[in-house]
């Protein structure tokens, strides 16, 4: 596989071939503890199949740490980070290679948040700035050949809190990566929920792009105006929403005690974010389901009421259909598409009914998110280029596309979302 840059525009993320690469990933957190290797390689199969092209797994696991993997091996001698289990790696080199065998790149998670800041989960904390260093080195020259890997450390924690600060560990991880690689592979952070790495980071020379963790407290948290707030600082880095609302993840089951009346994430709660972060310029979207990331079944202890078990959760309707979203992005050129909510004229809406749109920036392509039916957006067309431009919906449920029609861009003109599905996308190329 061909390794992963940073864009020259620094907005996006190409191949060493110079090609733009939209990534598509999946949080699949437990992958390397929890399966089998002939599970692991049903498991990629089946994302590979939907169209992910990234999936993100840790060494050292949150769950289970004290448990043998389904080899019968621990991760570490002596839960000594620098003495890492031979058996227990080599099941990660061969997932990681069926990975690559199936065109998928693996953002390796070198460790747990847990392992350095416990705040809650089991540890232990066995990562320090004295060894982190040297942990960092020790897996990059172990996956030094292998091109397709993207290191993402933090963990789902914060490195600065109330009382504490871990960010010395992190950077020092980072520095012994880097040791070994160089610019040879993307490094980024995974933050808690409703924070991203630049608040910390975004100055720190290893750090390639920014991720957000929009989360699982409520619906349609705006990941828009986060991805914006990155999109537009100064000294930019790609940004994407590296961990958003779960498919069939219970919405907040953390500040109460949650019960079905609350809800679960739908594949429309999915969709909803997944294209307006993709519009208000993101480099690509992690999608995740809530029975996958800690591949769960009747064998598993329960984390946060997860439904179905993986095996089902892994066809669920989001998965399948958020591959039409990498599909779209990439039928497009990418290096100018620019995110411009200007093009649209009538009210763009808040929370859940918030449209999102972005264009070519010379103007000869415009898509526009619409995330209800029966909707009537009024788009500037005199901003694209030509006379005309061919107008059409995309619908992000199956990938399909309807015309509408071909119409002149000497004026403005509204356009009204069918009534047949809960979200479209607006088409808009110059003909």
């Amino acid at each position: 596989m061909k390794r992963l840059y940073v864009s020259a525009n620094r907005h996006h993320i190409v191949d060493e071939s110079g090609a733009g690469v939209f990534l598509l990933g999946d949080t699949a957190w437990e992958l390397f503890h929890r399966l089998t290797l002939d599970d692991a390689a049903h498991y990629l199969d089946t994302r590979q199949r939907q169209g992910f092209n990234l999936v993100l797994a840790a060494a050292l696991p949150e769950l289970d740490f004290d448990t043998p993997n389904m080899q019968g091996d621990l991760p570490l001698i002596d839960l000594d980070p620098l003495q890492p289990n031979p058996r227990y790696f080599a099941h990660i080199d061969a997932v990681i290679d069926l990975a690559a065998a199936r065109g998928i790149y693996v953002g390796v998670l070198p460790t747990w948040g847990d392992k350095v800041d416990k705040v809650w989960g089991r540890g232990p904390v066995i990562l320090t700035p004295r060894n982190a260093e040297a942990y960092g080195v020790l897996l990059a020259r172990r996956w030094r050949d292998r091109d397709h890997l993207v290191y993402v450390l933090g963990g789902d924690r914060n490195p600065v809190g109330s009382d504490r600060d871990t960010s010395a560990v992190w950077r020092a991880m980072a520095r012994g990566i880097r040791q070994v690689v160089g610019g040879d592979a993307l490094i980024a952070y995974h933050p808690q929920g409703g924070r991203g790495s630049s608040l910390w980071f975004h100055h720190d020379d290893w750090l390639d792009f920014h991720l957000w963790q929009s989360g699982h407290m409520a619906p349609d948290a705006p990941i828009w105006d986060w991805v914006t707030a990155d999109y537009t600082r100064a000294a930019h880095k790609p940004v994407m929403d590296g961990e958003p609302n779960y498919e069939d993840h219970p919405i907040n089951p953390f500040t109460r005690a949650w019960t079905d009346e609350y809800g679960r994430f739908t594949d429309h709660d999915v969709r909803k974010q997944a294209y307006r972060a993709a519009f208000a310029g993101a480099c690509g979207h992690v999608y995740g389901h809530h029975s996958v990331w800690q591949f769960y079944d009747e064998t598993r202890a329960p984390v946060n009421f997860p439904d179905p078990a993986w095996r089902q959760a892994i066809v669920r309707p989001g998965a399948e259909q958020i591959g039409h979203l990498r599909t779209l992005m990439q039928a497009r050129s990418i290096f100018d598409r620019i995110p411009d909510q200007t093009i649209i004229l009538s009210d763009v809406g808040t929370g859940s009914d918030h449209i999102r749109a972005c264009r070519a920036d010379a103007g000869h392509y415009a898509l526009v998110y619409v995330p209800t039916p029966d909707t009537r957006v009024e788009i500037d067309l005199p901003c694209l280029t030509g006379q005309t431009v061919r107008a059409a919906w995309f619908d992000p449920r199956c990938g399909t596309t309807t015309p509408i029609d071909v119409v002149p861009t000497d004026a403005p003109a509204p356009f009204v979302t069918p009534s047949s599905a809960p979200d479209w996308v607006l088409m808009l190329d110059a003909v």
